[in-house]
């Protein structure tokens, strides 16, 4: 769409941004030559594409660098990865390919360095801890393999480390927990294994992803100890044994993921205490006994204005020595050209019957519960009821029974309700209806009997696959009409008869009936022995036996009490 760079040499331009916006085609190979005293240069957000031209690193002064989402392609040229002055270098969003941590690597003072979304592959050797300045490192999405190197604890100024969607494999390094000014940490899907380290010294720490390995063993009670963190997604891990104490110290979390684990025991009563939460995931676990009560004294979404924790946008200065900072969080920048950093915290969670994600100021929308795929017991607390601004709530594939808490119907935002693969049973509230953002029902596979609700409002978008499983529910929707025929599996029928008390027997009879028996019985016994004389003797040797017993038994008892007495 033209050509990007002034038709003759400019050596007054310092600061270049033409980011979203359409242009396309390749860069100048001249561009060093065209605008050589520039020192931020953003090209973000267009459809650029080819090879990167080495010239670039001719750019003495050059300072931030940001080529991010755009469709360039090739291997970083090696002469930039040796520029020396270079301060930020963000080429996310590319086809960028090979190995980009090499002897060549050598960017001294780098202090924000992104690479994520492209084709990167090799280790994460130790030619980064050459960039000693560096504070955010994002290297997430890429072909990335080998072991975390330990020497990462050695850089210290670290504040964001995003490692996600790689190869990596082995343990993490307990020298990670040397970054202690660590703000955000994903290291999510990837092949790591081993037990989780300590990360009690970073106490500034407000994301934690470590979702999608392969660690194993107890949740460390010393695990966290961050004021400060907001998200705590540890899902999808071979993690056993209960939940530890020192999660409840975590007052301003608002994301807690544990699902797809190993985790047993009780669901301990002092989660209660995170009334902050908005996302909690304890999902195909081996949680047991009931849920606590004290679940619906925690916020799920019914957030204060104060609490606008995951979208925050301030206008910053231009130039040098101003203050970046972001709109979603996932860094602030300190000391940077006039770049804002809009990457948002991202967390997944099953709502609607299918993963999506939720990224940035719509988790301060979301909200919601997931117990399902558990051995949880009991009844449901109806204090669940009080949660009026919860979004999706999942208590499928459990052995809850007793009948849904009328209380639901105060359920006003939810938009999911999963109920499924329980024992529950009576009759489906019929106030539910008045749940009007619904999209999601299910009570399906249940014992539940009655009429199903009016086919009106959200509750007209149900097939009969939010009710199959349940015999003895009736109604149009499911073809069945609802008559005296359709009996409760769980309640006897009524009758007059059933309802007599024990004391409304006729005395008179009862007598009667218990003296003719006990006559007939010892009629039927003397007739069998008058007929069988093997029978009769045995029943005479008997009775002798029992008569001799019993003599010598007294004859023996009153001569050792006379014997006591004499003495």
């Amino acid at each position: 769409m033209g050509q990007l760079l002034p038709l003759g040499r400019n050596t007054r331009i310092d600061s270049l941004d033409i980011s979203h916006n359409q242009l396309d085609g390749q860069l100048q190979e001249n561009v060093a030559h065209m605008i050589p005293n520039i020192i931020s240069l953003n090209l973000s957000n267009n459809g650029f594409e080819g090879i990167l031209p080495s010239s670039i690193a001719e750019l003495r002064a050059l300072r931030s660098l940001d080529l991010s989402t755009n469709n360039f392609s090739g291997e970083v040229p090696k002469q930039l990865l040796a520029a020396k002055d270079l301060e930020i270098l963000k080429l996310s969003n590319n086809k960028f390919h090979g190995e980009i941590f090499s002897r060549d690597f050598n960017l001294t003072w780098l202090e924000y360095l992104y690479l994520g979304n492209n084709q990167f592959t090799g280790t994460l050797s130790n030619v980064i801890c050459r960039s000693f300045r560096l504070k955010v490192l994002d290297v997430s999405n890429n072909y990335m393999s080998g072991e975390i190197p330990s020497q990462i604890g050695n850089m210290t100024d670290l504040t964001t480390l995003v490692l996600g969607n790689n190869n990596f494999k082995g343990k993490l390094p307990p020298e990670i927990s040397q970054l202690q000014r660590m703000e955000f940490l994903d290291v999510s899907q990837n092949a790591l294994s081993g037990s989780l380290p300590s990360l009690k010294s970073m106490e500034y720490l407000e994301h934690l992803h470590l979702q999608g390995n392969m660690f194993t063993g107890l949740i460390p009670r010393d695990f966290l100890n961050s004021s400060n963190l907001l998200t705590l997604d540890i899902r999808e891990n071979r993690l056993f044994g209960s939940i530890p104490n020192s999660i409840s110290a975590l007052l301003k979390l608002r994301i807690l993921l544990l699902g797809g684990n190993l985790l047993s025991g009780f669901i301990p009563n002092h989660l209660c205490h995170l009334t902050k939460i908005s996302l909690m995931d304890l999902s195909n676990n081996s949680f047991s006994g009931p849920i606590p009560k004290c679940f619906g004294h925690i916020r799920f979404g019914e957030m204060k204005k104060e609490d606008n924790v995951f979208e925050q946008f301030i206008e910053s200065g231009y130039g040098f020595n101003s203050h970046i900072v972001y709109a979603g969080y996932l860094v602030k920048y300190y000391d940077s050209p006039t770049l804002v950093y809009n990457e948002k915290d991202e967390v997944e969670f099953v709502t609607k019957n299918r993963r999506d994600s939720y990224k940035g100021g719509i988790l301060e929308f979301m909200s919601g519960l997931d117990l399902s795929c558990n051995n949880l017991t009991g009844e449901i607390p109806h204090e669940l009821g009080m949660l009026s601004w919860i979004h999706a709530l999942n208590l499928s594939h459990n052995q809850l029974n007793g009948s849904i808490p009328k209380g639901f119907s105060n359920l006003s935002q939810i938009e999911s309700l999963d109920l499924s693969y329980n024992k529950l049973s009576g009759e489906i509230p019929l106030e539910l209806v008045e749940l009007n953002f619904l999209e999601v029902f299910s009570v399906a596979y249940n014992n539940f009997s009655g009429r199903v609700p009016d086919t009106k409002a959200q509750f007209g978008t149900f097939d009969e696959r939010s009710y199959e499983g349940n015999p003895f529910l009736c109604g149009e929707l499911l073809k069945r009409k609802c008559n005296t025929s359709i009996e409760s599996p769980c309640a006897p029928s009524q009758s007059f008869e059933s309802e007599a008390k024990w004391y409304d027997i006729n005395h008179v009879v009862f007598f009667a009936s218990f003296t003719t028996s006990y006559i007939m019985i010892l009629l039927g016994f003397v007739t069998i022995l008058y007929i069988n004389p093997y029978w009769r003797h045995r029943w005479f040797n008997f009775i002798e036996e029992c008569i001799y017993s019993c003599y010598y038994f007294v004859f023996d008892s009153l001569s050792k009490l006379s014997a006591y007495l004499n003495f």
